[in-house]
């Protein structure tokens, strides 16, 4: 029996010039250039080499966005994934990451019902507006379902058990779970492949499903900003960084005592 793997992507800014709105202290994303979050490429690579290792196997792509992130759903198509279902609604918006992960799991037992039982879920460790890494583990806890986070190779898997090294401060945790199971993957997993040709055909011709809170049966006092129970009390863009200050010397030596002395000047040393 084939594996049936979702990969849960984000569709993230693309520049490090990222806007807060004061007001909600959440990201402004209007007129944005987005792209799929860096650490989901591991993911969605990952998910089609699992697909290439084990016959049979399907995998889906989710994710929870506005209209413009079916772009990502559709590069996920074209990297190699079979199909891809797109959560997106108003009422989905500014979401934390317990929001945010309690309407994926809703989404991923939508497509277990439609096309059959989900037996892995990958996400990537962390997304780059919102660095948290929640999200992975945060489904696990919703389907009550084992998770590992900060895995650097899938050694073994079939439709019971994977085996996978886990990343660690101090080394290397090897360990098996059995299956259905949520995992989150680093970037040392993988080298993410380009869109094939191929793939970027399919990924034009899917058909891609929208599912809001309705089609989900979504709990609304778990979604989106007003079901999202971290509260963001200031948020603000640091300050530019101020130049330094020059010390000059004709030698390497003056320069040298005029650093200590402004190092003792300022009690430093």
């Amino acid at each position: 029996m084939g594996l049936h793997i979702v990969v849960c992507i984000k569709q993230t800014p693309a520049t490090s010039n990222i806007q807060i709105d004061p007001a909600t202290g959440t990201l402004k994303r209007e007129g944005m250039a987005a792209a799929i979050n860096p650490f989901d490429e591991y993911a969605i690579e990952e998910a089609v080499r699992i697909k290439e290792r084990v016959p049979g196997t399907t995998v889906s792509v989710i994710t929870m966005g506005p209209p413009q992130a079916e772009d990502s759903l559709r590069d996920a198509i074209a990297r190699g994934c079979d199909q891809a279902f797109h959560i997106t609604s108003r009422a989905f918006a500014g979401a934390d990451t317990w929001a945010t992960s309690y309407t994926l799991h809703m989404g991923i037992k939508k497509i277990a019902k439609e096309k059959g039982p989900v037996h892995l879920v990958i996400c990537g460790k962390q997304t780059n507006d919102g660095d948290t890494g929640h999200v992975g583990p945060g489904i696990g806890a919703w389907l009550d379902w084992p998770n590992v986070a900060y895995i650097k190779k899938v050694d073994q898997v079939d439709d019971k058990k994977i085996v996978v090294h886990r990343m660690m401060e101090d080394g290397t945790d090897i360990l098996e779970m059995d299956l259905p199971a949520v995992i989150a993957v680093v970037k040392e997993i993988n080298t993410p492949r380009v869109a094939s040709l191929k793939g970027k055909m399919a990924a034009k011709k899917a058909a891609i499903p929208k599912w809001d809170e309705v089609a989900l049966e979504c709990d609304k006092s778990n979604i989106g900003l007003a079901g999202s129970p971290t509260v963001v009390s200031k948020s603000f863009n640091p300050p530019p960084r101020q130049g330094g200050v020059r010390l000059d010397g004709a030698t390497v030596d003056e320069k040298a005592k005029k650093l200590v002395d402004k190092l003792q000047e300022l009690k430093l040393i």
